[in-house]
């Protein structure tokens, strides 16, 4: 089953950040008509997806916990030489996104991302991934003891030389073969890669005032400073630039450009995802 349209993402200077890039894909989609559906699945994984370079369906195990979670994946099978973007792309692309509204006794869904790679994109940067990843989705339940049937509408990018539009409709039933071990070991694998959580030793502190158009960041963590990379989710209006590293006293430091919302987001504040040769772990920062 082919989905998705082409169209070329090669001139970063008519698109300068995610927000952009997601209105041209999506007037593509509309225009074009192009939104194919997985088809109900008799069991916790749906059928997979294909479209050029890449392929995805959606994987659940087990049940919901007593708070109502329940774990799946959306898994991105990407050929070689194909990429797809993390939770924030950079100044182009297009971040993966679920959309449950069509399911039943489904109340949410959270994306989750393991720690991506920058790339070079021919003249632009951007944070993902150009290998296979699967993307942890913790689903929420609003009765844990009654039947639920997923029906997620997912929408991403994957790339080559151009960008293609993935939209789908994978929908499953997690309750139907709950317990198949393949699908177990695919969603504990997935939650494995994860960065860790930031803790006093390992993650970021903002040391510029708040307003700054230019962000002064502290890192402190494990490992080689030289593999220190810093990912910043822009959200809610913010915009960065790739953080530079900055080697100042015996301290490793970044340096973020930023255009700054008129008024400061209202949620819990900026994902972030710090990468060594240590491992990795993610957080969050307070707005700027």
């Amino acid at each position: 089953m082919m989905i998705g349209a082409t169209c070329r993402v090669a001139d970063s200077k008519r698109l300068r950040h995610t927000s952009a890039m997601r209105t041209i894909l999506t007037s593509v989609l509309l225009g074009s008509a192009l939104c194919c559906a997985g088809g109900p699945a008799p069991a916790a994984s749906s059928q997979w997806v294909e479209t050029e370079g890449a392929r995805v369906r959606l994987v659940t195990t087990g049940g919901p916990r007593a708070d109502g979670v329940l774990w799946g994946i959306l898994d991105i099978e990407l050929e070689p030489g194909w990429k797809t973007y993390w939770r924030d792309p950079g100044d182009a692309g297009v971040p993966p996104s679920v959309d449950i509204s069509g399911s039943a006794n489904i109340t949410a869904a959270r994306l989750d991302f393991p720690p991506p790679r920058r790339h070079d994109g021919g003249g632009f940067q951007w944070a993902g991934y150009d290998h296979p990843v699967a993307l942890p989705i913790a689903f929420q339940v609003k009765s844990p003891g009654q039947p639920a049937v997923i029906s997620a509408e997912i929408f991403l990018g994957v790339c080559e030389t151009i960008c293609i539009p993935v939209q789908a409709t994978l929908t499953v039933d997690p309750a139907s073969d709950a317990e198949n071990p393949e699908d177990a070991a695919a969603v504990t694998a997935a939650l494995a890669a994860l960065p860790g959580p930031a803790r006093p030793d390992f993650g970021i502190r903002t040391v510029s005032e708040p307003g700054a158009s230019t962000v002064l960041l502290e890192a402190v963590f494990p490992g080689d400073p030289q593999s220190a990379e810093l990912f910043i989710a822009a959200e809610e209006g913010y915009v960065f630039s790739p953080p530079t590293r900055i080697m100042r006293n015996g301290k490793t430091l970044f340096s973020v450009a930023a255009e700054l919302p008129a008024e400061p987001g209202t949620g819990p504040g900026l994902h972030y995802t710090l990468s060594t040769d240590a491992g990795s772990v993610g957080g969050i920062l307070p707005y700027f």
